[in-house]
């Protein structure tokens, strides 16, 4: 019963996830740009990865239904084709029909159908890791996808400061005070800038193909600019995530639905051992009788397995077995699943410390060190090859703190996945439709 009652929470908790998904635009314009909750939306609503999975669960569910049944009714009837030997009226039958019932006395029905609801939960569970999988692919692809529109941007810049630096070279020059390498040397910067806006565009077509992909849109439908997206700190115990991790996460629980599944299995090959009674009713005619029914007989019949006592006891050392590795599983499963969120956190972590070391020292101190170098240049203080060095670095450096940012926010909708919960980090799509 445990599994029939968790199997009816399912039904309750999918509906609310696929209402919340309903709004979702679909193939439809998503506008000049870009939200994280329209794309969560539509992630939901229409990538087909998450609809086949959850097919697949209804499938599952159907079967429930199908093994508590009992066995057909089973009708047969005889009649009398020829005969050729003169015999007495009423002496021979001429027609019979009958009316046969397996009865299941044992609940082997009953019990196959436990078996089918475990087996459902593990498809469900199965649709719900797709779903995570799914949702944290496409929040990283969107960040990918606004860290690479962000360095485009800050390639532009950097590339409209390389030529200013060009133009106070070739000014310098033309007065006398610096060699015609020094122009030269910024317009080889500035073709490299040129040359790295193709990487970023290329980039740029991937991710929106990865999104397009994801919502089911066509891979060549347009996509707008991503919007700044507001994403919680993370603010959550590891004590906190490993317990809600092994109370969500869709792996521990289908290990658990599969211990459920071949404990039900080991019942039943113990129940495999009792017969189920079939019950008969037939009705005879007699050779010129004219009533409907010259004889109605009732009779009960069943199978013997005792005679075959080594098939029924290797189905049990069977299913023992079963049951033994399903557990073995559960074990192995519970350990990756505790390595797996060591490893998310140290992800976040790292990507975090990355991140704030970048935004809060390593590119304020290059924007400064550009800046001295900079008047340090115009005043004949410094060499050019100086100068266009810091420019160099903190261009590198305002590229990288880019990156991190959002290897930080993937991280996270990777803790999420691998935790199988809402650490509502992200705007949902809920939250979006409100405003």
């Amino acid at each position: 019963m445990k599994t029939i009652y968790a199997l009816t929470f399912y039904l309750v908790l999918v509906s609310n996830i696929r209402s919340e998904g309903s709004a979702a635009t679909g193939t439809e314009s998503l506008g000049a740009r870009l939200s994280l909750g329209r794309v969560t939306s539509a992630v939901l609503a229409n990538n087909p990865a998450i609809q086949q999975a959850f097919r697949k669960w209804n499938a599952a569910k159907a079967r429930v239904t199908q093994q508590a049944a009992w066995d057909d009714l089973k009708i047969s009837g005889n009649s009398r084709v020829a005969r050729f030997v003169d015999v007495a009226p009423n002496s021979f039958t001429d027609q019979i029909a009958s009316i046969e019932q397996v009865v299941p006395l044992t609940g082997k029905n009953l019990v196959r159908a436990r078996v089918a609801a475990a087996d459902a939960v593990v498809a469900f569970e199965q649709a719900r890791r797709e779903q995570l999988d799914v949702l944290a692919q496409a929040r990283a692809s969107y960040f990918r996808l606004a860290n690479a529109n962000a360095q485009l941007e800050l390639n532009r810049r950097n590339l409209t400061s390389l030529r200013q630096l060009a133009e106070v070279s070739r000014s310098r020059y033309e007065v006398g005070k610096a060699n015609v390498a020094d122009a030269l040397a910024a317009e080889l910067e500035a073709s490299k800038l040129l040359e790295a806006e193709q990487d970023i565009v290329r980039n740029i077509s991937a991710e929106q193909s990865q999104l397009n992909v994801l919502m089911n849109r066509d891979a060549f439908a347009p996509l707008g600019q991503p919007e700044q997206t507001s994403v919680a700190s993370l603010g959550t115990s590891m004590k906190t995530l490993r317990a809600r991790m092994l109370a969500n996460r869709p792996e521990l629980k289908i290990a658990q639905a599969k211990i459920d599944m071949e404990k039900s299995r080991l019942d039943l090959s113990r129940r495999d051992w009792i017969p189920d009674p079939a019950i008969k009713v037939e009705a005879q005619r007699y050779n010129e009788s004219r009533q409907a029914a010259s004889e109605l007989a009732a009779g009960l019949s069943f199978t013997v397995p005792w005679i075959n006592p080594g098939k029924y006891s290797a189905a049990v050392r069977e299913a023992k077995e079963n049951l033994a590795a399903a557990e073995k599983e559960s074990e192995r499963v519970n350990a990756e699943s505790l390595g797996a969120l060591r490893d998310a956190l140290q992800k976040v972590h790292t990507a975090r410390h990355h991140l704030e070391l970048f935004g809060d020292k390593l590119v304020p101190q290059a924007r400064q060190a550009f800046e001295a170098n900079q008047f340090a240049y115009e005043t004949g203080k410094a060499s050019f090859l100086e100068w266009i060095t810091a420019q160099r670095n903190l261009r590198d450096l305002e590229a990288m703190g880019q990156q991190h940012g959002a290897d930080y926010y993937a991280a996270l909708a990777e803790l999420e996945a691998v935790v199988g919960s809402d650490l509502n980090l992200f705007p949902s799509a809920t939250t979006e439709k409100t405003k």
